[in-house]
Formats: C-alpha cells, structure tokens, sequence
C-alpha cells in the first residue's frame, strides 16, 4: 500500500502499524507525536492502529535546543 509519511511517498506492506511506520523513522522512544490524517494518534494505540492505503502520517520529533 501507499502512504505517505512526513510528505514523502513510501510503499509499506498491508497491516503495518503506526508503530512500525515510527520506527522506520526514527530511533526515538521519547518525545514523539504522531498525526493520521490530521488526527493524533495516541502512544497506547499506536501498535494497534493499521494504516491504510493513501494515509497521511505526520510523525513529530521534540529537539532540544535555545
């Protein structure tokens, strides 16, 4: 299926997760937020929550800096 994820377009296989599209993203355990088609996806169901062909996923970092 197609999604797209940080407006890129990535092929992923059916049934992947929203956590299984964050780690192709990033390392990060902390400090992440994750948007589905302008909806936020809440941490406790991110391993249970299936994408779908033409999503659109907004994943969100927290940096630190001044």
């Amino acid at each position: 299926m197609k999604v797209t994820i940080n407006g890129s377009a990535r092929e992923l296989p059916h049934g992947t997760t929203v956590a299984q599209a964050v780690r192709i993203l990033t390392s990060a355990t902390t400090g992440v937020a994750v948007a589905v088609n302008d909806e936020v996806v809440t941490r406790g169901t991110w391993e249970t929550t299936a994408l779908s062909d033409s999503d659109r996923v907004e994943v969100l970092t927290a940096v630190q800096g001044g």
